[in-house]
């Protein structure tokens, strides 16, 4: 979502500058295509670029067929069946196997409120755990935005001249990082760059971790963190990573039996150990137990904050794109 930003922003950029510009949009994607659905690009007629459709011979062949289409007088509008196989009459000159299904549209000066409102979308506002979004809508008619929010992406495809895709703008996924020392910092850092909404909590106002933590978009101080129950939502992915043992206990007891997508605690196997050990012994659910990850994060032999953030991240996204096909 952040690497898309760049690319509406010169979109709008030269709107007002009254530069023409086309977006190029993967609508459709499959096998090991370069170009995944959703990836998107702009092109204006000064040779300014942002963004990507995959790379490579294709991309530069379809940013050359854009830079020709802006010099045309008019607004343009089609879509480009791409296959990765040079045997195919719609050889895209990469051999990766997998095809895409691009949209080349030269933008209106009529497009620049849907334009801004797209902006205003992939940047992200969160009221309370409410995450402000909407949805990106292609068509033959040209681009179009609704602050409906759709469950998923879709593409519907009859024709060239009745087709429809749908993208979910904004942000989708909320990590909720319970901590604010050197670890929290670096995964905050990481989980934004994967587009996810981040909110660390803490209970020391005057942390310098916490102070310092730029990449958060929340940063929320508690005077206890059993306040956590009636503050976090269900179904989110939480990281567990405050100070010591007892803090951590009382964070995993106030958050264990609500549902969530992805529960994790940051720990020794030692630590770990003693603290499933007692929660066995007190008779916890062991449903509850096992769908924990604790230690938390991939496991890499991580020793750094940066590096203990990346097997964190890694197991998360894992989670996260569990139900993919």
């Amino acid at each position: 979502m952040q690497k898309k930003l760049a690319t509406w922003q010169l979109i709008s950029k030269s709107l007002l500058q009254n530069i023409p510009v086309m977006l190029l949009y993967v609508l459709e994607s499959h096998g090991s295509s370069p170009g995944r659905q959703g990836f998107c690009m702009a092109v204006n007629l000064t040779g300014e670029m942002e963004g990507s459709i995959g790379g490579g011979i294709m991309e530069h062949k379809f940013v050359e067929m854009a830079k020709e289409l802006l010099r045309q007088e008019g607004a343009l509008l089609s879509i480009r069946k791409q296959v990765h196989d040079k045997n195919s009459s719609q050889q895209s000159g990469m051999i990766c196997s997998g095809d895409q299904t691009i949209l080349l549209y030269q933008l209106k000066p009529a497009d620049i409120d849907v334009i801004a409102a797209i902006i205003n979308a992939e940047n992200g506002v969160a009221v309370s755990e409410k995450l402000i979004g909407g949805t990106l809508i292609l068509s033959p008619s040209g681009i179009a935005f609704s602050t409906d929010i759709i469950p998923r992406n879709n593409f519907i495809i009859h024709s060239e001249k009745d087709w429809l895709y749908q993208e979910v703008l904004g942000y989708r996924h909320t990590v909720f990082i319970i901590g604010g020392g050197h670890c929290s910092l670096a995964l905050s850092k990481i989980m934004r760059m994967m587009d996810f909404y981040v909110h660390v909590f803490d209970t020391r106002a005057d942390l310098h971790t916490m102070i310092q933590n730029n990449d958060a978009h929340e940063k929320t101080i508690v005077d206890d963190y059993r306040e956590l129950e009636n503050i976090i939502p269900e179904e989110q992915y939480i990281v567990v990573m405050t100070f010591g043992y007892r803090t951590d206990d009382i964070v995993l007891r106030s958050l264990m039996n609500k549902p969530f997508k992805y529960l994790g605690v940051l720990g020794s196997q030692a630590k770990i150990n003693k603290m499933f050990t007692d929660y066995r012994a007190e008779g916890i659910n062991k449903t509850l137990l096992d769908r924990m990850h604790a230690p938390i994060g991939m496991p890499v032999k991580s020793q750094t904050p940066e590096e203990i953030a990346i097997s964190i991240a890694a197991e998360i996204i894992q989670v996260k794109n569990a139900d993919l096909p």
